[in-house]
């Protein structure tokens, strides 16, 4: 578990938006966490690209995508959404995959209702299941459950394929299941966003901020204005870390040295801080001196 000294719930009850990184391994979850973000939320395209080097189109399973739950966890020390796609399966599945998200350290799961194998949600060729079984999920999520500090956020896929009114009675229903947080996904214009934050004014709403995406590209403060409590840059992190990546190993390749090229370097001793060993030195500083030689 995270030694979070607040709740994602303290969290969301204090005023004004909240700017959510994704973060999507060990090192981006302690630079977010460091950088002073009070929630964080560990992206399912990051966590499938990082750690399979594969496209997020429904190929990791849940025991990949729990590990890296665990992973997150033991790294920071506030609260984190986790994505959980589809729940992995049927509602048997969805009852595991949030009681498994909960006890690995998630303060929330977000689910959605694509047809398995979903894909992301700024990508082409999206299916929705029917409404029923969807909000059906939903219901099961808030269930399954270990207490009402750990949140359910529920995402409709449904514009993309069947229009914004579609997706907006989805959220409705969703809302009525017991879900703490809507994600309508992918609005396609200013109009529409505007309409889902009038349509549900009161309530608190998620806008998914992908650069290059399908939905206009908004600040935190244009958000908040038209009623949004979070602010999601899901992307935001791991396109910097292949950006930052292919330019550093280019100008190695290149020059044949890792310094002097345009991206900066971590010191390596920041680096060493960063990660904690800090601790393992004390650790070995009160224990091998007492150790038996």
């Amino acid at each position: 578990m995270t030694n979070s000294s607040a709740s994602l719930r303290q969290v969301l009850a204090r005023p004004g938006i909240l700017t959510v990184p994704g973060v999507f391994d060990g090192i981006s979850a302690r630079v977010a966490d460091e950088a002073g973000f009070p929630v964080l939320y560990m992206t399912g395209y990051g966590v499938v690209a990082s750690a399979l080097g594969v496209p997020d189109a429904g190929m990791a399973t849940y025991s990949e995508m729990l590990d890296r739950v665990r992973v997150i966890a033991s790294a920071i020390s506030v609260p984190f959404i986790a994505d959980g796609d589809t729940g992995y399966g049927g509602l048997l599945n969805v009852d595991r995959t949030v009681r498994g998200y909960a006890a690995a350290g998630a303060a929330a799961i977000q689910i959605e209702d694509q047809e398995f194998p979903k894909k992301c949600g700024h990508t082409e060729f999206r299916r929705v299941i029917p409404a029923e079984d969807a909000v059906a999920k939903i219901r099961v999520a808030v269930e399954a459950r270990p207490s009402t500090e750990f949140l359910i956020v529920a995402r409709t896929d449904a514009r993309y394929a069947h229009g914004i009114d579609e997706a907006l009675r989805r959220a409705e229903r969703f809302l009525e299941a017991g879900a703490d947080i809507l994600f309508v996904e992918s609005p396609e214009s200013l109009e529409e966003m505007r309409r889902v934050a009038e349509t549900f004014r009161g309530a608190t709403l998620l806008a998914n901020m992908v650069e290059g995406g399908r939905t206009p590209y908004l600040s935190g403060a244009e958000l908040e204005a038209m009623g949004f409590k979070l602010a999601l840059f899901p992307g935001t992190g791991f396109l910097a870390a292949a950006g930052a990546l292919r330019a550093t190993y280019a100008h190695l390749k290149q020059a044949g040295i890792g310094t002097g090229g345009p991206t900066p370097l971590l010191p390596f001793a920041e680096m060493n801080r960063l990660m904690g060993f800090g601790r393992v030195h004390e650790f070995e500083a009160k224990w091998m001196e007492s150790a038996p030689a």
